[in-house]
């Protein structure tokens, strides 16, 4: 069989599988429910991620602040991954301590972090969950493989059940958007109508 086909078969096989996984569609809606009940009381999404994870983060933050399918007002969300704050807090601190320095600088009580992390193990985005917990912020874990430590650090874990990294990021991009959409449609019912 071509690589090509074999490919996309193999990204329709994962789907199915996350179609199927009662636990991780209930994490999304849960996930979801707590994102916009934090908007509703003027309060902020982080998000954070390394790689690959890092542009999903990216990517979930400017969908938010910028636009998605239609006009509406700006979603407060932040990415931590402005490359000044990442080589000054690297640099005096270490690698570890990126994410969780801005999110103790910017973060407060009721506000949502969105970590990344295909391993589940990425030690600044486990430092970020912890500095989450520690300053009453819930966390989503959009994570893969079997969840590493974000699994059971983070408030709502979302595993995409699969070894491999890129598999495991074309599944996340498709939760962001849901993420995004849900939002939306909660907020601004009007652009869904």
């Amino acid at each position: 069989m071509n690589f090509t086909k074999k490919s996309l078969l193999d990204a329709q096989e994962l789907l199915a599988l996350v179609i199927a996984d009662r636990n991780l569609l209930s994490g999304l809606d849960r996930s979801i429910a707590t994102m916009v009940k934090a908007l509703n009381l003027d309060r902020k999404i982080f998000a954070c991620g390394n790689g690959g994870s890092m542009c999903d983060s990216l990517h979930f933050t400017q969908e938010l602040t910028g636009r998605y399918r239609k006009d509406r007002p700006p979603i407060a969300a932040v990415n931590m991954g402005e490359a000044g704050h990442i080589s000054c807090v690297g640099n005096d601190y270490g690698f570890e301590f990126i994410f969780s320095r801005q999110l103790e600088a910017l973060g407060k009580e009721g506000d949502v972090l969105l970590a990344i992390s295909t391993s589940g193990n990425s030690p600044n985005v486990v430092s970020a969950a912890e500095k989450a917990k520690e300053l009453k912020i819930t966390s989503v874990g959009l994570l893969g493989k079997d969840g590493g430590k974000l699994k059971d650090l983070v408030d709502i874990p979302i595993i995409v059940p699969h070894r491999i990294t890129d598999r495991i990021q074309e599944i996340h991009i498709k939760l962001i958007h849901i993420f995004i959409e849900g939002i939306e449609r909660n907020l601004y019912p009007q652009n869904y109508s």
